[in-house]
């Protein structure tokens, strides 16, 4: 290979670098998410005696919301990492989750639909638990979205097994 093409080479190569800032800016955002998780947490504590039984669950719900959330941020920072920018150094005690280093793209995309899912059908579960509150037309809406997302997940799914059966029979 002559030396021009061998610096464009590396030098797109060398491109995925840009992406770990993205990465450290969801670390921030993690740390955000964290202190609306702390700060509702607060609140909940300072107003547990007058809340009623399903005020406290819908604040339970919140912070599962929260929680899925900051767990997603944590799957796409790893995973993303490791697939665009650099391999992790799996030197390091196994302290880490089985997860960790085994994720691929595929698996990254089917993590991230299925967080959208449970976090969708959270806010649902949020609004009909609140449902004097809520519109026909926001439950309407919220429905719609959320049986969205299933399919959205599901076709995702079933493409990526069919994309991967139709890998395996050319292999053979």
């Amino acid at each position: 290979m002559s030396k021009l093409p061998r610096l464009i080479q590396t030098t797109l190569f060398s491109t995925r670098w840009l992406l770990a800032p993205f990465y450290f800016g969801l670390v921030l955002g993690l740390l955000a998410l964290l202190f609306k998780l702390v700060q509702h947490a607060w609140h909940m504590a300072t107003h547990l005696v007058e809340a009623t039984e399903s005020a406290v669950t819908l604040d339970l719900l919140s912070l599962i919301d929260m929680t899925l959330v900051g767990s997603l941020i944590v799957i796409v920072i790893f995973s993303g990492y490791e697939n665009f920018v650099s391999p992790l150094d799996d030197s390091q005690p196994k302290a880490w989750p089985e997860w960790m280093g085994k994720i691929d793209f595929t698996g990254l995309k089917l993590k991230l639909m299925s967080s959208i899912v449970a976090i969708s059908a959270i806010q649902l579960l949020r609004s009909f638990m609140d449902i004097d509150n809520e519109s026909d037309r926001d439950l309407a809406w919220a429905t719609g979205i959320h049986l969205a997302f299933i399919l959205s997940a599901l076709l995702l799914a079933l493409s990526d097994k069919l994309s991967v059966s139709t890998h395996s029979d050319a292999g053979h």
